[in-house]
């Protein structure tokens, strides 16, 4: 009963405080954040080229009164914290973590890839939703909680965590960080990029909107295929094998087989849910998805999106020789692959049948990248509980569901760690702006900017008022 009580309070406070302004100081005068927004997407910012708009969302912190502490100052490697309480004071730290760099700008993007152009309350550049819209969302947040007078802000530090090269998973950004400065930062829950309202991506019929908090993620494991084969190397006579030939007709087999479909309690649980807003036989099978598998797994391999969350999969992303001329046979093809595991596959049985499955022994594997296993962040904390409570507040009568992404982030760093971390940009956004994002016209409207905003700070409020002896990880 005192726990009931004491939610409805937090909600009481919550509505007093809805009304919140949605003005940041920049350059002594007080800008609307999607102004703030414009000028941060004005300044490119592509992976390694970071320092320049880093330079700027920090000054505004600043600005703000926010604490800095600077983990990196130069391109490739720009990573800072602007916290409530200086870092110093060792206080349990909510982390709010953003990525300052971009994909490369599409020249296709007819509003301009650094315009910021507002056309239709909508604002329009790379970064606009990825990441510096999420990143513009949670500053605003931290900003008016400092600025609330009516809180008393004392439990936690708050901090928002600006990184470097998160595109490309370098070591310069987050892994230095957690390298170089995990103990200041104190973290006790991180919160950063992931999933918006799920219907409009899904597709439909839903009673009400789902809103997803992604509690783990897929793990990258890139590989590169090397293949030498030594053969005359005139074009007009061709040898009965060479490299190329070889390589083609191996990655033919691999790309050719299906992966095979491995369910799991999260993928599992993402079904039962969808069967709540589904009526008869598609109901019934949703409910019992390991029962219907031979119904359900063809239907799930015709939506990739949604097949990603229950199988390990295998993509071709590039292949290169060491020719550049049209009659002249390489003797040495690379392929690389992408290759996104589930959590807690074993990478060594991956390899092994990844291998079984090329049929060709002379191809050598060597593995680029390979992100650490991590177990799923539990939705039994407060941390969960009260992000979840803040979406429901600004979005009554929403659904809200612990799911896992199939792409990957810098929150599994934090992962790796054992440290609770939730991924969210707590929005609705429609298919086009999903899949305008590393894309053509990456766009967000105004409106969703202001309420992702008003869900972190009630988040981070009500984070603020929950009793000492409910803090758990």
């Amino acid at each position: 009963m005192k726990k009931n009580i004491f939610i409805i309070f937090i909600f009481i406070i919550s509505s007093v405080f809805a009304q919140k302004s949605d003005k940041i100081k920049y350059n002594g005068s007080l800008i609307s954040i999607e102004n703030l927004l414009q000028k941060y997407i004005q300044i490119p910012s592509v992976s390694g080229q970071e320092k320049e708009a880093g330079d700027f969302i920090k000054n505004i912190c600043k600005e703000n009164g926010l604490h800095i502490t600077d983990f990196g100052n130069e391109n490739g490697q720009y990573n800072f914290a602007a916290s409530i309480f200086p870092l110093s004071t060792n206080k349990p730290n909510i982390i709010l973590l953003n990525h300052i760099d971009v994909v490369p700008e599409n020249t296709e993007s007819e509003n301009g890839a650094y315009s910021g152009k507002i056309v239709n309350e909508k604002i329009y550049g790379r970064g606009a939703i990825d990441n510096k819209g999420a990143a513009v969302m949670q500053l605003q947040s931290i900003v008016h909680l400092m600025n609330d007078e009516d809180l008393n802000i004392n439990a936690f530090n708050v901090t928002f965590l600006a990184v470097s090269c998160e595109e490309t998973q370098c070591k310069g950004g987050v892994k230095y960080v957690i390298k170089n400065y995990f103990d200041i930062l104190n973290p006790v829950v991180v919160i950063g990029e992931g999933p918006s309202e799920l219907t409009t991506i899904i597709g439909g019929e839903f009673k009400n909107p789902i809103f997803g908090i992604s509690v783990a993620h897929k793990r990258s494991f890139w590989l590169n295929l090397e293949l030498i084969k030594n053969t005359s190397g005139h074009g007009s006579i061709t040898p009965l094998n060479y490299s190329n030939k070889e390589m083609v007709a191996s990655l033919d087999k691999l790309t050719k087989k299906n992966n095979k479909t491995i369910f799991n309690d999260l993928n599992v649980n993402l079904l039962k849910s969808l069967a709540d807003h589904k009526k008869g036989l598609e109901k019934l099978l949703l409910k019992n998805p390991k029962f219907f598998k031979p119904i359900l797994i063809p239907q799930l391999r015709k939506q990739p999106e949604l097949f990603s969350l229950f199988s390990n999969t295998i993509t071709l992303t590039n292949i290169y020789t060491n020719s550049d001329a049209y009659n002249k046979i390489p003797n040495k093809t690379t392929a690389y692959l992408d290759c996104r595991l589930l959590p807690n596959i074993d990478e060594n049985e991956f390899l092994i049948d990844l291998k079984k499955r090329l049929k060709n022994d002379s191809i050598k594997i060597t593995i680029a990248e390979n992100m650490p296993k991590t177990k799923p962040s539990s939705i039994k904390n407060i941390y969960y509980k009260n992000l979840k409570a803040a979406i429901l507040y600004k979005y009554p009568g929403s659904e809200i569901m612990p799911i896992m992404l199939p792409n990957i982030n810098d929150l599994g760093a934090f992962r790796a760690k054992n440290i609770p971390a939730y991924a969210s940009i707590p929005v609705y956004l429609t298919k086009e702006q999903v899949e305008s994002i590393h894309n053509i016209n990456e766009h967000i409207s105004i409106k969703s900017l202001h309420n992702g905003a008003e869900v972190y700070y009630n988040f981070l409020m009500n984070m603020e008022l929950e009793p000492n002896n409910n803090i758990q990880n």
